[in-house]
């Protein structure tokens, strides 16, 4: 089974040490698009809708933007798709960074969204960047996992003033560290699904 971040936005709790959160995130410095607003913007079929919808947004504000993007081409399936990624955009060196996990699925689906959120972020100049030292899921259904992961080191990274390893920007953090950052988020989400299980069933 494959870990929806749409859950986890509905259980609407999950915190790590840099207060990422999958909800929408107003930040005057970040922003985290949560899975289903990125999901609209790469698949939004009417471009002056896409205009109004990504004005509140303010991206041209903004100097770090994460977008989790999910490989569901089906916009009438209710959380479809099998696999996540993450796409990074950081206003310093206008580019787009693809995080994948699993030999580079989901190129297509990041490019996509690539493409459609480039216009708000900067004049449509921005680049593309595959980030090959991505540590890769050992498993069919880890990529959720990896994804937070990869938010919360970048995240981290960004919160100490981008100054570590500024010349490889967070590339080095999420190479040396996801791994294990992956593995307490196990623990993490696995303890907030029992306690809220917990919870559920004392209030019924």
């Amino acid at each position: 089974y494959v870990l929806q971040i749409t859950v986890l936005q509905e259980l609407n709790c999950l915190k790590t040490k840099t207060d990422l959160r999958l909800e929408p995130r107003i930040d005057s410095e970040n922003r985290v698009i949560p899975a289903s607003i990125a999901f609209w913007i790469s698949n939004c079929p009417d471009a002056e809708s896409l205009k109004d919808f990504m004005k509140p947004l303010r991206l041209l504000d903004i100097n770090l933007v994460i977008l989790p993007v999910n490989d569901n081409l089906n916009v009438e399936l209710e959380e479809g798709g099998l696999h996540w990624i993450l796409l990074v955009y950081y206003k310093e060196t206008n580019s787009f960074f693809h995080h994948a996990y699993f030999m580079g699925a989901n190129q297509w689906n990041a490019r996509q969204l690539y493409k459609a959120v480039s216009l708000f972020v900067s004049d449509g100049d921005a680049a593309f960047r595959e980030c090959g030292d991505t540590p890769q899921q050992k498993n069919g259904y880890d990529c959720g996992v990896h994804l937070l992961a990869t938010a919360q080191v970048i995240c981290k990274w960004f919160s100490s003033g981008g100054m570590k390893n500024r010349d490889e920007l967070w590339l080095s953090d999420v190479k040396e560290t996801v791994s294990n950052v992956v593995n307490n988020l196990r623990e993490e989400i696995l303890g907030l699904i029992r306690r809220l299980m917990s919870e559920k069933s004392v209030s019924k």
